[in-house]
């Protein structure tokens, strides 16, 4: 009798997909912590601490771990609340961080804030005042 041998699994090639920069209602954000029940503690890119809820879509097909970026959609009536939409690669995040939609991992202030330049901002001389 022939022995019964298990036929490997050949992996999946990952599909390139474009480039997921935020669009209005929309923000960048880490997951802080995993809460149970499709729900995440949000550090977001604007300085709030939101929960976020998993989408449907996402469930039980992408895992989500402490310290992952992820982009969140905004709610309108609900500020403290907001709606993961996806998780964002390592080969995105370093994208974005050059494009300079991310700040970089030493761009953060003492209270854990991300810092961010404003084009429409002019400097400001101390002297002057």
């Amino acid at each position: 009798m022939p022995k019964k041998v298990k036929k490997k699994k050949k992996p999946r090639p990952i599909k390139e997909r474009p480039l997921p920069i935020k669009e209005e209602g929309q923000e960048y954000a880490i997951a802080t912590k995993m809460l149970g029940n499709g729900r995440v503690s949000l550090k977001c890119m604007d300085g709030i601490d939101r929960l976020g809820k998993i989408r449907g879509k996402m469930r039980k097909r992408v895992w989500i771990a402490a310290g992952d970026y992820l982009l969140i959609s905004l709610r309108d009536f609900q500020d403290g609340k907001a709606d993961i939409i996806m998780k964002l690669r390592d080969d995105e995040i370093r994208r974005l961080k050059k494009l300079e939609e991310l700040p970089d991992d030493n761009k953060t202030n003492d209270d854990d804030t991300f810092i961010f330049k404003d084009e429409d901002e002019d400097e400001i001389d101390l002297d002057e005042i």
